[in-house]
């Protein structure tokens, strides 16, 4: 099973999950895909990511609803 590729640190994006080694948020990637990005043009547009990474997202993003960490999402009006 792959692990997610991230960390969480307080002083990085005020604790939003990034990409390990970059500051790339998990939730930027997510709404990348949610506008209709494509993978090939997230790596394009973020090179130092690779399609490990972007598998890492979405089995962090699995895991993270298994345990019951999601986080709550404001209505849009």
């Amino acid at each position: 099973m792959q692990r997610f590729l991230g960390i969480s640190d307080e002083n990085i994006l005020l604790g939003k999950p990034t990409i390990k080694g970059t500051r790339i948020a998990v939730e930027l990637l997510l709404e990348l895909f949610a506008i209709g990005w494509t993978e090939p043009m997230i790596l394009e547009s973020y090179p130092s990511l690779s399609q490990e990474n972007m598998k890492a997202v979405f089995q962090f993003l699995k895991e993270s609803i298994q345990k019951d960490l999601h986080f709550v999402l404001q209505k849009s009006t």
